[in-house]
């Protein structure tokens, strides 16, 4: 058996539209951002930054969502993981990701979105990041994140709110003090750090799929104003409102290109 479990890796989105599909190999989607409804042979989960799917060979799905997303999907061939990694994943088709899943998922979604549509994360990074994430799925049992996980939801369907510390605490039910104990236990960062990371994947969203002016779409994503956003970016991942969005146009313009080609041959 290869010491590598053969696999490949998209970045997508997905709208109103429900689209089905049935292939050979397994799939796992891992949200980056938004959120989606999954259906797996009749079994419906909602997929978030902290809930994934898994997708067995052969099985029938379809996903569809009413708000701005994006999912790291990984294609996989089951026959080259161990049976017990099979296993693990088959009995857990809407596993809830731990924090060492999440920042693996994450790692890989900010790769990803440096590189050409095309091109995709380079092989020796992908043959390092599949094993250690299956790993980690196969073997973490996250706790369960009690009141957290609604204020989550409550929060990614519209992050541009004017959320603080203390709005996010009445709205779960619990003191600040308790709040920040729960990010940093169930979630290892802060409320504010996990605010912020979901309204630049929301502004990221919108840059790449929008033509809104960068100061309004700043705003609605929860920031003050444009200069906010831009030293958010910034210290995220070096980049500005503005070179982001060309890069994803680009990224899309060269995606274009070549399945025009492709279907041309």
């Amino acid at each position: 058996m290869p010491s590598t479990p053969t696999a490949d890796l998209h970045l997508r989105s997905y709208g109103r539209v429900r689209e089905s599909d049935r292939h050979d190999f397994a799939q796992l989607v891992l949200p980056l951002s938004g959120t989606l409804l999954l259906e797996i042979e009749g079994r419906q989960g909602r997929l978030d930054p902290v809930h994934a799917a898994f997708v067995a060979p052969g099985a029938w799905h379809s996903q569809v969502s009413s708000a701005p997303n994006q999912s790291i999907i990984l294609d996989l061939d089951l026959a080259s993981v161990t049976p017990e990694t099979a296993d693990r994943l088959i009995e857990r088709p809407f596993p809830q990701l731990g924090a060492a899943a999440r920042k693996l998922v994450e790692f890989m979604g900010i790769m990803s979105s440096q590189q050409p549509a095309a091109r995709g994360p380079a092989p020796a990074l992908l043959q390092g990041w599949v094993p250690l994430l299956l790993d980690t799925l196969a073997l973490d049992t996250p706790r369960p994140l009690s009141r957290l996980s609604a204020l989550m939801a409550r929060i990614e369907a519209d992050p541009g709110q004017p959320w603080t510390t203390d709005t996010m605490a009445a709205s779960a039910g619990l003191s600040v003090s308790r709040l920040h104990a729960l990010f940093r236990d169930e979630c290892d960062t802060s409320p504010h750090a996990w605010l912020r990371a979901q309204r630049l994947a929301r502004a990221r969203t919108w840059l790449a799929q929008t033509d809104l002016p960068i100061a309004e779409l700043a705003w609605r994503a929860g920031f003050s104003e444009q200069s906010a956003l831009t030293r958010a970016m910034r210290q995220a991942s070096g980049d500005t409102p503005a070179a982001y969005r060309r890069q994803a146009r680009a990224r899309c313009a060269e995606q274009a290109d070549g399945q025009e080609n492709g279907s041309r041959k």
